[in-house]
């Protein structure tokens, strides 16, 4: 697996996986309609540093972004989004992923990283633990979750 700085022809590879885990309504707080233009806007701002990750025959199957979550003098303190595509869980790329946008942070000089949204019920919340993150606190019943109903969405931080 190879992880490296996305290009914009990365996004055709990208959206396909995006749209299917956004569609899915369970772990981002995002719309499940939102279109592709509109997703491209999201994931490949100009204003984000966006990660791409390549199997052994050059497919990309995961991304990344690393962006501060605020502006003025709280720019030190990151954000990241991660999106595995479905059909290749399992194999330790969100850890992978993970730790790579964690250093990347780290070398651009974050001194943390929040998470704002992170749905109770999402698998990756152990992931985050088990890297550092802590949370923050609760918003209870914010997110209706399509199987689970209304569930939490945690606030997750790391100092870096």
């Amino acid at each position: 697996m190879l992880i490296r700085e996305a290009t914009a022809d990365d996004w055709p590879h990208i959206w396909p996986f995006w749209h299917r885990i956004v569609a899915a309504g369970e772990t981002y707080a995002w719309d499940p309609e939102t279109t592709e233009e509109q997703a491209r806007a999201l994931w490949m701002s100009p204003a984000k540093r966006v990660f791409a990750v390549e199997d052994e025959t050059g497919a990309v199957f995961a991304s990344a972004y690393l962006t501060p979550n605020y502006g003025g003098p709280a720019a030190r303190i990151a954000n990241a989004g991660f999106m595995v595509d479905p059909g290749h869980g399992g194999r330790g790329t969100g850890r992978a992923l993970a730790e790579h946008v964690l250093a990347a942070a780290r070398a651009d000089g974050y001194r943390g990283m929040v998470f704002n949204a992170v749905v109770e019920t999402n698998p990756a919340v152990k992931l985050w633990t088990s890297l550092g993150f802590t949370i923050l606190g609760t918003v209870p019943d914010a997110f209706e979750h399509p199987r689970h109903g209304r569930v939490g969405l945690h606030i997750m931080y790391r100092a870096l």
